[in-house]
């Protein structure tokens, strides 16, 4: 997990990364706004992240955010062409949270938010 070196926020437990990703909340515990990012659909990263986060596919997320959409309940996060875009977007947004690849890291970006 990454966000922006301005970001105050340090850690995060699974289930508030869970309710901030999974649409539950749209704020960090501190109260500030939570913009949440995605990689591609087709990322094996991203699916890499939602086995770990909700033990789900990202197909199977996909359809429980359709459900959401459909009830008018959430938004998803917004989904970036690349790990460039979304180190572009948590540079440019102190309230962005994203995840990369370790070896994409930097500097701007504050990683080891744990979960």
């Amino acid at each position: 997990m990454v966000v922006s070196k301005d970001n105050p926020i340090s850690q995060l437990s699974s289930r508030q990364l869970i309710d901030l990703y999974m649409g539950r909340y749209n704020a960090y515990p501190d109260g500030r706004a939570a913009s949440t990012t995605d990689l591609p659909e087709d990322s094996p990263l991203r699916e890499m992240f939602y086995k770990k986060l909700v033990g789900k596919s990202v197909a199977q997320v996909n359809a429980y955010w359709a459900r959401l959409l459909f009830a008018g309940k959430s938004e998803p996060p917004l989904t970036n062409d690349s790990s460039q875009d979304v180190i572009n977007y948590i540079m440019n947004n102190t309230n962005g949270i994203g995840y990369l690849n370790e070896s994409e890291l930097v500097d701007g970006l504050k990683s080891g938010i744990s979960f």
